[in-house]
């Protein structure tokens, strides 16, 4: 089969920036044609042992010979963005050559569908780098072939990304209706292949609109082109539908659209011919850019969109990178919403721990209310490079709450009561801002006997997520998608301790065990529009079931003036990954499913307040926590200041 070093694919647009620390997916894999290829072709005109990619040299002169190497393309940006490293070629002469170990992409320039359906299951002649007179330089195994020799098995957080169609117009191999549809078959059949040996989650990009290109605009058969690539990615969406895995589909033909229609945003020049001229006319049939072309005297391909007659240059590489990277994290930053309502549910928590503690062994008379009203901030600063999730969203999440209660005590050794909670929170994570008002009513039971004690508490409460705002980088461009949702939350906890002083002592010291049962659920919701970013997410729920242990402390320095502590120390048992369905606006019959926020799985607290007694009815308490889980630099401080009164 002949693989030709000339195009592949129209446009492709996707792109990456700044890099991560680590990625829930184990690695990338690549199948595809030359907009995929991260080197599989000897660069004669680069470093020496460069390899060819199909976009534009890195610069400053942009020319052959120069030394310079090509830029990366969007699956190696997509890789470093992720976290995983440097991609490379599967099967590159190049790295034989110099000892160096093969690379997982197989995207090879040149292939048409059914030689990409072959780089996953061929044998002997898989994947295969031909250039164009015909000769061999190397071929190896399909992928799928090399994993069943080694007597391995697909591990299934592995990250696929299948790209294809482009060489099959380009080779006169889609002249009709029918073609196409037999050319997007075989493009399923490569990701079925995949999915029948294990792969979970698998990128795919549809086929972006030839029609609209260099080639095609300038030799006239942009009309004659339009209809077939619909007509092929009609069929593509339709056989995705049917693959049971986690398909995540690029909308890389309206993604183009938009980033045309606003060009300066993408650092474009929108006074140029964007998708009639490029910025190398020496190739594919294209119109070289007299403004910015390589032979311009200003060579600038960042201000092009198109390299050549189908390629896009390093600015749509990036472009399509981010565009991927903002699906794959989209998850990570959704799932915090359910954490959110916790963090609320926390907060009023705290607010009745302050009151529980100032009161220890000091309630109100027989028959008698007391009444407090309670107000505080939080502040928790999220890092995540730790977590499982991996994307690094750090961010500061900001609360105000205020809580407004009391207790009646019916008997010696009872009290009981109810507060109403208020609280306002505002996630910062990089670009994106997700708002969140909680209202909670909690009823509460307190025993208190001798050396021993034990509280109950009964929360639920409802969730208002009135601005979320979803920002992310394409390209040079800041997106933000919006959306509101809304949610419910049930909660229980109950602590028994035993108090190691006297009753009327002036000081207490307890140890105690504690049970916390918690579940959000968070309604799903569609951002507004149907831009190529924007996204449909589906319901959330996330239950959280707690033990601890803790020692508390109070000392009296007078009768009118006390001091308490408390430090817990708690575990998680529902700690496992949160997962989220979401889906294209554009493309609501593929959704699909991506792992989310890990709950932290054992977590240490401690407090630390006052109680000043202001006249015989009326008491001021502040108090100070911080909450941060193990091995990790998450951490949550918050302040309260509170007024009590017996009546």
């Amino acid at each position: 089969m002949q693989r030709f070093l000339t195009p592949l694919t129209a446009v492709c647009l996707l792109a990456l920036a700044p890099a991560i620390e680590a990625s829930p997916y184990s690695g990338l894999v690549v199948f595809g044609d030359s907009l995929s290829d991260a080197g599989q072709f000897p660069d004669s005109g680069g470093p020496a042992g460069s390899t060819l990619r199909f976009t534009n040299r890195v610069g400053p002169t942009y020319q052959n010979g120069s030394g310079e190497p090509f830029a990366a393309n969007a699956t190696m940006r997509l890789s470093e963005r992720l976290g995983l490293g440097a991609l490379s070629g599967s099967t590159s002469p190049v790295n034989l050559a110099l000892g160096l170990p093969d690379g997982s992409n197989y995207a090879v320039g040149g292939n048409t569908t059914e030689q990409i359906l072959d780089s996953i299951t061929g044998r002997g002649d898989g994947s295969v780098v031909e250039t164009a007179g015909g000769d061999t330089l190397r071929v190896r195994n399909g992928y799928l072939q090399d994993v069943a020799i080694s007597g391995q098995t697909l591990d299934p957080s592995t990250l696929f990304y299948v790209n294809g169609g482009g060489n099959d117009f380009l080779d006169l191999l889609v002249l009709s209706r029918s073609d196409a549809r037999q050319s997007a078959t075989r493009l399923g059949d490569s990701v079925r292949a995949l999915q029948g040996a294990g792969a979970r989650y698998i990128l795919v990009p549809l086929l972006g609109d030839l029609s609209q290109t260099p080639f095609a605009l300038g030799s006239g058969l942009s009309g004659f082109i339009e209809p077939l690539v619909a007509e092929f990615n009609n069929e593509l969406v339709s056989q995705l539908a049917g693959i049971d895995a986690q398909i995540i589909p690029l909308n890389l033909p309206l993604l183009v659209s938009e980033v045309v229609n606003n060009a300066s945003a993408y650092g474009l020049d929108p006074a140029q011919n964007l998708l009639g001229s490029c910025f190398d006319g020496s190739a594919n049939n294209c119109l070289e850019n007299p403004t910015y072309g390589l032979r311009s005297g200003n060579a600038d391909p960042t201000r092009l969109l198109f390299n050549d007659g189908v390629h896009p240059t390093s600015t749509g590489q990036q472009i399509t990178a981010d565009y991927a990277y903002s699906l794959l994290a989209a998850p990570d930053q959704l799932t915090l919403l359910p954490e959110m309502a916790h963090s609320a549910l926390r907060a009023q928590q705290a607010h009745l721990r302050t009151q529980w503690l100032a009161d220890w062994a000091d309630w109100q008379p027989l028959g008698q209310w007391r009444s407090f009203v309670s107000g505080g901030a939080q502040r928790q600063d999220v890092d995540r490079k730790n977590r499982s999730t991996r994307f690094s969203n750090d961010g500061d999440n900001d609360s105000y709450s205020l809580s407004l209660g009391g207790s009646y005590r019916p008997g010696a050794a009872w009290r009981v009561g109810l507060a109403l909670g208020l609280d306002k929170q505002q996630l910062d994570a990089e670009a994106s801002e997700y708002e969140l008002r909680s209202y909670l009513l909690t009823t509460f039971a307190q025993y208190q006997q001798g050396h021993w004690w034990a509280d109950v508490a009964a929360s639920a409460g409802t969730l208002d997520y009135a601005d979320l705002q979803r920002g992310f980088a394409i390209g040079q461009a800041q997106r933000s998608e919006k959306g509101d949702s809304s949610g419910d939350i049930w909660a229980f906890s109950a602590r028994l301790g035993v108090d190691f002083a006297q009753p009327d002592s002036r000081w207490h010291l307890s140890p105690f065990v504690s049970a916390d049962y918690a579940r959000v659920e968070v309604d799903g919701y569609a951002e507004q529009g149907t831009r190529a970013t924007a996204l449909t997410f589906g319901d959330q729920e996330r239950t959280s079931k707690r033990l601890g242990v803790g020692l508390q402390g109070r000392l009296a320095f007078s009768r009118s003036t006390q001091v308490f502590a408390e430090v817990a120390h708690e575990r998680e048992y529902e700690n496992d990954p949160s997962e989220l369905t979401l889906a294209l606006n554009s493309l609501p019959t593929l959704d699909f499913t991506l792992p989310g926020y890990t709950p932290q799985e054992r977590v240490n607290r401690a407090s630390i307040g006052f109680n000043q007694q202001l006249t015989r009815e009326l008491a001021l308490r502040g108090s100070y926590s911080l909450r941060k889980a193990e091995g990790e630099d998450d951490r949550q401080q918050g302040v309260s200041l509170s007024l009590a009164w017996n009546w």
